[in-house]
């Protein structure tokens, strides 16, 4: 066997091929004040306009990629890829916490009470609320800690997710959740979906029927409306995302014994006319693990915030080693 020569073989110069003179002279064209900033893409079209043709833009290109100047002009900054969501697992209630902050229309236009609200993703049930008249990372701090205490978290390894407002960041919320052993993650700076079950709940809070749509006439009033909801939402709503039981009885465990009582009934009833029934019965089965912002199997992320210290049951397991649950 010979060697392959084709790699050294002379070949005929394309007659298309630009000259070194047409080279330097984009190079050149490229690298005036008037041009200095610009992409080749808008230098063409400004040399077409003065009538001036040297070659075409994506000849521009080629050439300034040769000679090692096809980089970004001007001040902008180079793009890059966006960096994923933390991830977390919760494989039963007690382990991720999801709170945030939203606004209640006060009596007048432009008055508004706040919502403090915080949310057990696996069981969706409201852990803790409160209504002030301000945000401060000191009321926060001080719910998060009745919380922790009304649930029993002191020795368990809780994550709490929140967005970047300051109430979330504050000193005083950062001292109370170190004390109290709580992971701290966040949101990404600029995106308004890394934190859905919050999200969702507060949907569901100002859609109910029972909402004041003429706003609340005082902080008193308010409270009570959001104890009565609050009340309500964990112990007679039947979520969708959790086979309709209640919030209160999937926190309890209860929620295994009452799907496997419908499904018994629903076997009952396909035994009982079997002509009616052209599948299986409706899916019954206990809904599993319950993931926040669950990873895409092509992302490799280590998550931010306190996302790196966590052990693998909390995060950065295989995602699909649970079920993907929605928020809503």
């Amino acid at each position: 066997m010979r060697e392959d020569r084709r790699p050294l073989a002379e070949r005929p110069v394309p007659a298309n091929w630009l000259t070194e003179v047409e080279r330097d002279r984009i190079v050149d064209t490229c690298n005036v004040p008037q041009f200095a900033s610009l992409p080749p893409s808008q230098i063409v079209p400004k040399l077409a306009d003065e009538g001036v043709y040297i070659a075409s833009e994506s000849s521009f290109y080629r050439v300034l990629r040769e000679r090692g100047q096809n980089h970004r002009r001007g001040r902008a900054r180079k793009t890059g890829r966006s960096r994923p969501p933390a991830s977390f697992q919760a494989k039963g209630p007690r382990e991720v916490w999801s709170w945030d902050i939203t606004w209640l229309p006060g009596p007048v236009l432009g008055m508004v009470f706040y919502l403090y609200l915080i949310v057990d993703i696996y069981s969706r049930k409201i852990v803790g609320w409160e209504v002030h008249e301000r945000k401060s990372a000191e009321l926060a701090a001080g719910l998060l800690e009745r919380a922790v205490w009304a649930e029993g978290c002191i020795i368990n390894p809780l994550i709490l997710h929140a967005d970047n407002g300051s109430p979330m960041k504050g000193a005083t919320m950062k001292v109370t959740m170190e004390r109290l052993g709580v992971i701290a993650s966040f949101s990404r700076p600029r995106v308004s979906n890394d934190n859905p079950f919050s999200e969702a709940l507060f949907r569901t809070c100002k859609y109910v029927p029972t909402w004041p749509a003429n706003g609340f006439a005082s902080i008193e009033e308010a409270r009570a409306w959001v104890q009565r909801f609050a009340s309500w939402y964990n112990t007679q709503h039947q979520h969708s995302a959790i086979r309709f039981v209640t919030p209160e009885a999937r926190h309890r465990g209860a929620d295994k014994a009452l799907l496997a009582n419908r499904h018994a009934i629903y076997q009952a009833a396909r035994e009982k006319h079997p002509m009616r029934w052209s599948g299986r019965t409706r899916n019954w089965q206990p809904v599993g693990p319950v993931w926040l912002n669950p990873e895409r199997p092509d992302t490799h992320s280590k998550g931010h915030g306190g996302a790196a210290a966590l052990p693998k049951k909390a995060g950065g397991a295989d995602p699909m080693a649970g079920l993907q649950q929605s928020a809503a």
